[in-house]
């Protein structure tokens, strides 16, 4: 059996993914996926022994300049690529109106959420088969349901398993004393304080373990370096893909992250990962996997799931809500996860 996927973006929801094609692989005997992903995370479908071919797509960039994907071919490209092959069954995996547009072009019997289960519901239009998954859960869990349901199977109860070879990734002469601290995310209101990055830094060095910066843009590269500035084994990395990325998460002792996707990256590699929540609520998009924790704060308005923060009472740290997480909070979390 041949499946396409269409799930595009972001990390997260297609690292979220993974685990569903695991499922999949133990049920039915010999199905293999090609995946529809936006080009910028077109690393993490490969990781994964079910995936033969990766199609990659543009849609950020082709909706601010439409025309030009046109008269550069690269839209007639992606086309040609989408309908090379007949699937036995296109399944949109992401429920909005871009994803059900492209399933659209792809040959095969095309699949997804209902209307009372799609973000979008006017993508359900473009389905021949519609599937019921309660919206009001994890997306680890809504995928995994909506990929049984496809494809007639039992929904798998056990712990979810991102089936990526850790042993492609894993520098096995790695020293083990690495922390990762993943600070970087898109709303404003998900960014832990860069003072209590800082602190943190300052105790974990203290404590003997080296501190490594990722970062993805020019913003991120300013933070980590004021992070990093005057501590002695608190690197900034340089520019890096999602592989190499990988591969030092991989290899890393533990992570702290925010609420962002190379936190999802870090529970798909089973790294011990201590994320922190204000304004989201982790138990729709917590990191889910082995040696997990989660520390949300405890404030009126937490999670309120704004980009903005509206809290006009006195505050210690900006949003607010994160100075009920200080880093000696975060650090006997951390510290405590080390020791297991």
């Amino acid at each position: 059996m041949k499946v396409l996927i269409i799930k595009t973006s972001s990390l997260g929801d297609v690292i979220h993914t993974l685990p569903a094609l695991t499922d999949a692989g133990k049920a039915i005997p010999g199905i293999r996926f090609d995946w529809v992903v936006e080009q910028a995370f077109a690393e993490v479908p490969t990781w994964h022994p079910l995936v033969d071919r990766v199609i990659p797509v543009s849609l950020r960039r082709w909706r601010k300049r439409p025309w030009k994907a046109i008269r550069t071919g690269e839209w007639k490209n992606f086309r040609k690529q989408l309908r090379t092959e007949k699937y036995d069954l296109v399944l949109d995996a992401q429920g909005l109106i871009k994803s059900a547009f492209l399933a659209y072009f792809a040959r095969g019997i095309r699949a997804g959420l209902d209307r009372y289960s799609a973000w979008e519901p006017l993508a359900t239009c473009v389905y021949q088969r519609k599937y019921a998954v309660n919206p009001d859960q994890h997306a680890v869990r809504r995928i995994r349901q909506l990929f049984a349901a496809a494809l007639g199977y039992a929904v798998s109860t056990t712990t979810a398993d991102y089936g990526i070879d850790l042993n492609k990734l894993i520098n096995h002469t790695h020293q083990e004393n690495d922390i990762i601290f993943l600070h970087g995310t898109t709303w404003r209101t998900k960014h832990w304080p860069e003072s209590y990055w800082r602190q943190l830094a300052e105790i974990a060095t203290k404590n003997g373990y080296r501190v490594k910066l990722p970062w993805g843009n020019i913003t991120e590269h300013e933070r980590a370096q004021r992070i990093a500035e005057g501590l002695i084994n608190v690197q900034v990395l340089p520019k890096l893909n999602l592989t190499d990325i990988a591969k030092i998460l991989a290899s890393a002792k533990a992570s702290v992250a925010v609420d962002t996707g190379l936190g999802h990256l870090a529970a798909a590699l089973r790294v011990p990962t201590i994320s922190l929540y204000g304004p989201t609520d982790p138990l729709l998009t917590g990191t889910v996997g082995d040696k997990q924790i989660h520390l949300a704060a405890q404030f009126p308005c937490a999670p309120c799931l704004r980009t903005v923060c509206n809290y006009t009472g006195p505050r210690e740290v900006e949003p607010a809500c994160f100075g009920t997480l200080p880093p000696k909070m975060v650090w006997e979390k951390l510290n405590s996860a080390l020791k297991i």
